[in-house]
């Protein structure tokens, strides 16, 4: 593969004597330097090529700075791909107690948030340390080509790889891809990983931003009035019925905060379901699923139906106020001011509260996106050691992959559980 504008410079870096490693991983990422880690404690010989200066700026950002490196809850249904059993193998083989154990035996303190999420108490920095730390333990050598461009990357007739760099010509028996999606742009995301995928002929699941913020339109807008409010609700991807027939994604409900933006809608409930979320489809939201600590089992409006009950505006807001915030309340109050007070209305109000449909028009992209949904196909890949089936020595992981967590430190447990599948491997 010969990146464009690039040719001059790869003619000269071809013709030059390679230097030679056992591995070459490209990407100073989560994944990539727990695959280098790996590797160079088996000994083997490891340069790991970023474009970036630094080694793992997404670690640095991540967690509002501090990290959610991890989930006590992973498992195989915390994840979004083709083919929903791939993950299986690599979880199993490094779980979150394994990765837990190395950042306690870095003496690094941390503390669990709600759902299982672990974080550190300090900054994201002490992950990357360790990441570092672990790849000067082993007995092999890994050395980092940082500030480096790939410009091509070509199998060797008797087998292995020779990868053209701007400072110099690499050549090893083991290619680790581990360069990402799409993601962030601003810290250096780049498609390299699916060129080379598809140079080596393996097939591209199409990529999408994915645990991201959604756009409203329309007379939707109007909620972004609202930005700034937020409040627990359960929400859920609906499928459109005008779509055609066919393999239709896995749908999934979340019970999470939801936040309105003076964009649209945000919040962890909202990016969840984001991964989900097609073009043209709705979202549904509950926005009273603790309803029943406060009304009972038998409805959250039936006080409006009681005999000689007050049937009006104000009846109405003062109910939605017991469980949603005064803006919220009021608004979806006044939403249906219109529809009459019979029983009928009063039981269709509640209908709609918890089942809320919006209709995005769009997300806020790959500028906002936490990760890339899609990816390298999981079909051209060993799930126990991710290297693709029809090229020995290619190894593809972490995000690059069609495998995508869910929120809450489940890319990352992927990106340690590949990076170590792929280091034990080469």
């Amino acid at each position: 593969m010969r990146l464009s504008g690039a040719d001059a410079i790869l003619d000269g870096v071809m013709n030059s004597d390679p230097r030679q490693f056992d591995v070459v991983v490209l990407g100073a990422g989560a994944a990539g330097l727990m695959c280098a880690a790996t590797a160079s404690q088996r000994g083997r010989s490891v340069a790991v090529v970023d474009h970036n200066p630094q080694p793992g700026r997404k670690i640095l950002i991540s967690g509002g700075g501090r990290c959610n490196f991890t989930n006590l809850h992973c498992g195989p249904g915390n994840f979004l791909s083709e083919n929903k059993h791939f993950a299986k193998s690599a979880l199993a083989g490094y779980q979150p107690r394994h990765f837990l154990e190395l950042v306690d035996r870095y003496r690094i303190p941390w503390h669990e948030k709600t759902l299982g999420q672990l974080f550190c108490d300090d900054s994201s920095r002490a992950i990357l340390d360790l990441l570092l730390a672990e790849c000067e333990r082993g007995p092999g050598k890994v050395e980092f080509l940082l500030d480096t461009r790939v410009l091509g990357v070509e199998g060797s007739a008797g087998g292995g790889f020779r990868i053209a760099t701007s400072r110099g010509q690499l050549a090893a028996a083991a290619l680790v891809v581990a360069t990402g999606g799409l993601s962030i742009p601003k810290l250096g995301a780049t498609g390299l990983g699916y060129d080379l995928a598809r140079q080596f002929g393996l097939k591209i699941v199409e990529t999408r931003p994915a645990l991201v913020p959604l756009l409203l339109g329309g007379k939707e807008a109007a909620w972004t009035a609202l930005a700034g409010v937020a409040t627990e609700v359960v929400v859920e991807a609906v499928a459109s019925d005008s779509k055609p027939k066919g393999k239709a994604a896995p749908r999934a409900r979340f019970q999470e905060k939801i936040l309105v933006t003076h964009r649209g809608l945000s919040g962890p409930a909202i990016l969840q379901a984001s991964s989900y979320w097609r073009s043209g489809e709705a979202i549904a939201v509950d926005f009273a699923p603790q309803s029943e600590k406060i009304s009972g089992p038998a409805g959250l409006l039936e006080e409006l139906k009681q005999p000689k009950a007050r049937r009006d505006l104000p009846a109405l807001k003062q109910i939605l106020r017991e469980f949603l915030p005064q803006r919220l309340a009021y608004f979806l109050a006044e939403q249906s001011a219109d529809a009459g007070w019979s029983n009928a209305a009063i039981e269709e109000r509640e209908r709609q509260l918890r089942r809320w449909l919006f209709h995005p028009v769009g997300t806020e992209g790959y500028e906002k996106a936490e990760v890339t949904a899609g990816g390298v196909d999981t079909a051209d890949l060993e799930a126990k050691s991710l290297e693709a089936r029809s090229v020995p020595g290619l190894y593809f992981i972490g995000e690059v992959v069609d495998v995508t967590g869910h929120l809450g430190g489940f890319n990352f447990q992927w990106a340690w559980a590949s990076g170590v599948a792929a280091g034990r491997a080469v």
